[in-house]
């Protein structure tokens, strides 16, 4: 029991992590079928203003992860009004190269500007341990379990009782028959990036005190992220969640009892299988194509 209780809430933490970058990537591609690669690069931005905050001026990092929060939905909502809405009528290829170089535009901006260089990022909350019988394990493990629930509700709450959420739900359905219903779609798109960029400031933002803050922070989040999201299904916002929360529990059961070598292998191997055995994922469904 205590093995388990180590393993549940060690993968819950690591598992809120992908589950929140997966929650970004599904909203983005329901809404406006992109597959966003800058999802990470965003996040890492987010995070080096969050670090900058802190540095220079001395905010708590409390204080810096809110406005770093608030920094990143304007940069979200900029990158689709200044980029993707003047692409919008390239083809799914030609936007997915597009992520892909403003993925490499601001890993080479962050690197530029906040050096390359690793940095040290505070927790939300010191580190210590709690022992639970024989279990041990971190405040920040716990604490960044708890954030990122905070965060999923806050995004189901949104989606579910705001007319926001409303419109973004029938955008993502059909965006003509939204905006001959009188949506005001480009806003809706617009607050979709800016959510999404949240999300993944977020993310990076939890990940950054386990890790060392770089400009290739969140290369390896974010595989794990295209991993959960494909895992839960690519146009369902609850498989997200249960993608991410699977993989992060079952890398840790694989790296216990396994080998740690074949962790960093295993998620897409479990991508793999997915896509062999249904192929829509654990909640995705089948997309009906509209002529």
């Amino acid at each position: 029991m205590d093995i388990l209780l180590q393993v549940i809430i060690s993968g819950a933490s690591i598992g809120s992590i992908y589950a929140l970058i997966a929650l970004g990537i599904v909203l983005l591609y329901r809404t406006t079928r992109i597959l966003n690669f800058a999802h990470g690069d965003i996040g890492v931005l987010g995070t080096f203003i969050a670090y900058t905050l802190i540095t220079s001026t001395g905010l708590p990092f409390r204080v810096s992860f809110m406005l770093a929060l608030l920094a990143a939905a304007v940069i979200g909502g900029c990158i689709y009004l200044f980029l993707v809405r003047p692409a919008k009528n390239q083809s799914e290829l030609g936007l997915l190269i597009l992520t892909l170089g403003l993925a490499l535009a601001l890993g080479g901006l962050d690197a530029l500007v906040f050096g390359s260089g690793n940095k040290v990022v505070p927790a939300l909350v010191d580190h210590r341990l709690v022992h639970v019988g024989g279990a041990s394990f971190s405040v920040v493990t716990v604490v960044t379990a708890l954030v990122g629930v905070v965060l999923m509700v806050g995004l189901w709450a949104m989606m579910t009782f705001t007319r926001l959420g409303l419109a973004m739900r029938a955008v993502a359905e059909r965006e003509d028959v939204a905006q001959a219903l009188g949506i005001p779609v480009r806003n809706v798109l617009i607050a979709t990036w800016a959510t999404a960029a949240v999300l993944a400031t977020a993310a990076a933002l939890l990940f950054a005190p386990t890790a060392l803050l770089h400009p290739a922070m969140m290369l390896d989040p974010l595989s794990k992220g295209f991993v959960a999201a494909v895992i839960g299904g690519m146009n369902s916002l609850p498989g997200a969640v249960v993608g991410g929360y699977v993989l992060g529990v079952l890398e840790l059961v694989v790296g216990i009892y396994i080998s740690l070598e074949f962790k960093a292998s295993f998620a897409f191997l479990a991508v793999i299988l997915v896509l062999v055995l249904r192929p829509h994922g654990l909640l995705g469904k089948a997309e009906v194509k509209r002529v």
